[in-house]
């Protein structure tokens, strides 16, 4: 699979956590909302192409020409080009660097830091619990087991996006789209914080120690392990957090 077409097959999955059809009256806005929440959760990696508009305007239940003005603003801020040609589209730009530190710290200015890591942190917590209690399919069971597989041989880069990719994976199992779609506003969020601190290679390693534990967790059907798993590293990426922010 080429990075052109890298957002189609499997990939459509990771959307459906997100794009979901609009309620009438804010289609402009809650549009804009969910791509915005597809671009800072990583869901399609910089470099890699939007579903195409036919697509994005049937997920999202808005015509083309409402979807045209949501992916304006999006080029506007610099979130995404549109290339011509026969491998053409929308993709999705790099995301500032360490030298856009200064602009990622205004961006976040207003977020109440402990507020955004209780919720996150009762939400996770509760999703971890239920899937173990409840069980997986045989279906979720595989995603899980290779979301976790893919954070495994992330180059430091590409952490955190693939990190993402296994929390909601695990969110998504709950069954519950009201919950899921919580958890990536509140990571969408959480992300932009994780942006304005280092890339610890140490704390890398114990995030995978912990992934290990949780997924394992999960999968025994263990909801009290699944539950302090998850406790664990949720407090970790607090101090973190707390500690370079606050």
């Amino acid at each position: 699979m080429t990075r052109e077409t890298g957002a189609a097959g499997a990939g459509e999955d990771r959307l459906t956590a997100v794009l979901r059809p609009v309620r009438a009256g804010n289609g402009f806005e809650e549009a804009l909302e969910q791509i915005l929440q597809v671009v800072r959760l990583g869901l399609v990696a910089a470099g890699e192409r939007l579903p195409a508009e036919r697509e994005l305007a049937r997920r999202l239940g808005i015509s083309r020409v409402t979807l045209r003005e949501v992916l304006k603003v999006l080029r506007e801020q610099g979130l995404v080009e549109a290339r011509r040609g026969r491998y053409g589209g929308t993709f999705v730009r790099p995301r500032a660097d360490a030298a856009d530190e200064g602009e990622l710290r205004r961006r976040v200015a207003g977020a109440d830091v402990d507020d955004v890591l209780r919720f996150r942190g009762v939400l996770e917590v509760g999703a971890a619990g239920l899937c173990a209690q409840q069980g997986l399919t045989g279906r979720q069971a595989a995603r899980l087991r290779e979301a976790l597989e893919r954070t495994h041989d992330a180059p430091p880069a590409d952490y955190r996006r693939r990190d993402t990719l296994l929390h909601l994976t695990l969110a998504e199992s709950c069954g519950s789209p009201t919950l899921t779609a919580q958890y990536a506003a509140v990571r969408a969020t959480v992300n932009d914080l994780l942006d304005c601190i280092p890339l610890l290679v140490r704390n890398l390693e114990h995030s995978q120690r912990q992934h290990a534990a949780l997924v394992a967790a999960v999968l025994a059907g263990d909801a009290h392990g699944a539950r302090e798993a998850m406790r664990e590293h949720c407090a970790g990426t607090a101090a973190l957090l707390r500690g370079f922010l606050t």
